[in-house]
């Protein structure tokens, strides 16, 4: 079943009518920004509005390309009620004195970026208004993965989570929470001690998943692992129970309490976000970290692969006409970008590239029927190393060169995060089927480790530097900048 088709109700059409009259007079798109944990989202955000605030090198942006792009400016955002994406601060987390990544994001925020063009053609310049409004949204690709979770009952979930748990390599992360599990009766008398432990064992059993080492990216509900000022609430007090099927709810039971819990989280928490935000959207772009995925194993690859499939699952996808945009408005373009790619060497990137495409290929399809366009990029936002040669045994080798944040290892050595370091991080597979095969990724030699952010000159204003960012900004922007 497709998540996205999820019945509206007459605020969220009024909404729709709200949202296209205004449209109709000020041109605006929504853009939303996602990817799981450490994918890079709030650094692209940071990086597509200063390089088009500032007229960075933008080379496959043909408005800017061709000088139609008059000025870039932000404005106030549109939606009181959400936290302002800090720009601002982001940008100096990059580029001061202490040049460091900054924080991931952690609950939804918005941005208004205002573009003057000059539009194509004799009708464009007699019609169109040649302003466009960009509002980014910026939200968690873990609450993506929460949307399943409203056409699941307790029951279907709870199985679900369980089986999961006994699979590699979840089951020795799981272990302490399945124990207490074990000994636990679900028609036994509610007991709200017993619910917070088996909630903080489950949420510990999620963010060992989430470990680098282990790099699994199907970890629902979302909020678990980023609470914010849900934190110990009821909604979050809860955990998978092992439930026979078909069995009776006991009235003030440990399954009723726990039942109640997942259904209240649904409705509080999954449900606002979908009607409110999400179903809102007109392009999306979702970052992947797949090189993390690629290094830890066969085994966070292929949940990868289904976690990009629930995400895209997620999304209504199709071409809009104007009673969808007030009714039902669909998300035409979704692109799909591999980050990271300036931890290879160039020569690899359209092998990252292609490995992403064929992580999301069965679900791209259904998108594309559906009428959007869909498509797989491999990109930098920001770039953090240069590309170098090495001799070594009488070979030359492709390798980057960086300044690896302090305490990042290789080896037995360890980094001071001052000096610049030459690496040879390893070939991806040419074959991008290799990638996903259960007895080896082609992978194994990879060598990743995180860089500082590139030092950058701040005369007359600091411009970051990127990969194939100009790509992503005309697929996702581009045509309506004609």
């Amino acid at each position: 079943m497709n998540y996205s088709e999820l019945p509206g109700d007459a605020l969220h059409t009024l909404g729709g009518i709200a949202d296209f009259a205004r449209h109709i007079l000020n041109p605006t798109i929504r853009l939303g920004v996602t990817g799981l944990s450490r994918s890079g989202k709030t650094v692209f955000i940071t990086a597509l509005v200063n390089n088009l605030l500032h007229g960075g090198r933008l080379p496959a942006f043909s408005a800017l390309a061709e000088g139609r792009l008059q000025r870039a400016w932000l404005q106030p955002q549109p939606d009181d009620n959400i936290p302002r994406f800090a720009y601002e601060d982001h940008l100096e987390a990059l580029t001061g004195p202490d040049r460091h990544w900054p924080e991931s994001t952690r609950q939804i925020s918005q941005l208004r970026l205002t573009l003057e063009y000059e539009p194509q053609g004799w009708f464009g310049r007699k019609l169109a208004s040649g302003r466009l409004n960009i509002d980014i949204v910026d939200y968690p690709g873990e609450w993506l993965l929460d949307i399943p979770l409203l056409q699941m009952s307790y029951e279907e979930w709870s199985r679900q989570a369980l089986a999961q748990s006994e699979e590699y390599p979840r089951k020795p992360l799981a272990a302490k929470w399945r124990r207490v599990m074990n000994s636990i009766d679900p028609d036994m008398a509610q007991d709200e001690q017993l619910a917070r432990k088996a909630a903080r064992l489950f949420t510990e059993y999620l963010r060992a998943c989430r470990d680098e080492k282990v790099s699994l990216s199907t970890l629902p509900p979302g909020r678990f692992l980023m609470p914010g000022d849900l934190e110990g609430s009821p909604a979050l007090t809860f955990s998978p129970l092992p439930v026979r099927t078909g069995a009776r709810v006991v009235p003030e039971s440990l399954h009723a309490m726990m039942k109640r819990r997942f259904e209240s989280y649904k409705s509080h928490i999954v449900k606002p976000f979908f009607r409110d935000h999400f179903s809102r959207l007109d392009r999306q772009i979702v970052l992947v970290d797949a090189l993390s995925a690629l290094n830890a194993g066969p085994a966070a690859v292929r949940d990868l692969e289904q976690a990009l499939t629930e995400i895209l699952l997620s999304f209504r996808p199709g071409k809009n006409s104007w009673l969808s945009a007030i009714l039902s408005r669909r998300i035409d373009k979704i692109l799909f970008a591999a980050s990271k790619a300036d931890h290879l060497h160039h020569t690899s990137h359209d092998r990252l590239q292609n490995i992403l495409a064929l992580l999301t290929k069965s679900a791209m399809n259904r998108a594309k029927i559906a009428g959007a366009d869909v498509s797989a990029l491999a990109m930098a936002s920001v770039r953090a190393t240069r590309e170098a040669s090495v001799r070594k045994n009488g070979n030359e080798l492709d390798c980057i060169a960086g300044i690896p944040i302090k305490g990042e290892r290789l080896g037995s050595e360890v980094f001071d995060g001052e000096e610049e370091l030459a690496i040879f991080p390893g070939d991806l597979p040419e074959n991008p089927a290799d990638a996903l095969r259960s007895t080896t990724t082609g992978a194994e030699d990879l060598r990743f480790i995180r860089f500082r952010p590139p030092l950058i000159n701040p005369e007359p204003v600091p411009i970051l530097p990127h990969i194939r960012l100009d790509r992503a900004i005309e697929f996702l922007l581009g045509d309506h900048l004609t």
